[in-house]
């Protein structure tokens, strides 16, 4: 799914949270670590740390994280306080909050965008109110 070459997503080296190819999951994950889904999700997600949705990996709903890596299909509205970035396989359909914003040539965005100020870059979601998201 994502090159071992590739800077943005080396760094990752486990998943705190994992929903595997033949999982199927419904209703609202928080999670304060690295999530990973290459099953299906549908729902809200909150996570602290970072979203990674791998090519069989289909998620309807909203996503708030810090950095966003899609190779997958999203049906929702999407929040990074970092980095969004959509794969050649990614698919993405909703509006977008992001600070920087990485499209692969063949990738599929359909939404709206809106870009933060720059300065949030290095900010992470420690400011995302986890109880306003249980609410």
């Amino acid at each position: 799914m994502f090159k071992k070459n590739d800077s943005s997503t080396s760094q990752i080296e486990k998943f705190d949270t994992l929903i595997g190819a033949n999982s199927t999951f419904e209703g609202k994950l928080t999670a304060d670590g690295t999530i990973r889904i290459d099953g299906h999700f549908q729902g809200d997600i909150f996570a602290k740390g970072n979203v990674f949705i791998g090519e069989e990996g289909n998620v309807i709903g909203n996503i708030t994280a810090n950095d966003i890596f899609n190779a997958g299909s999203i049906q929702g509205n999407v929040t990074a306080l970092g980095l969004l970035k959509i794969t050649s396989t990614g698919k993405l359909s909703g509006d977008i909050h992001v600070v920087s914003f990485v499209v692969e040539e063949k990738a599929l965005f359909e939404g709206k965008c809106s870009m933060k100020d720059t300065s949030l870059q290095g900010e992470k979601i420690k400011k995302l109110d986890i109880k306003k998201a249980n609410a």
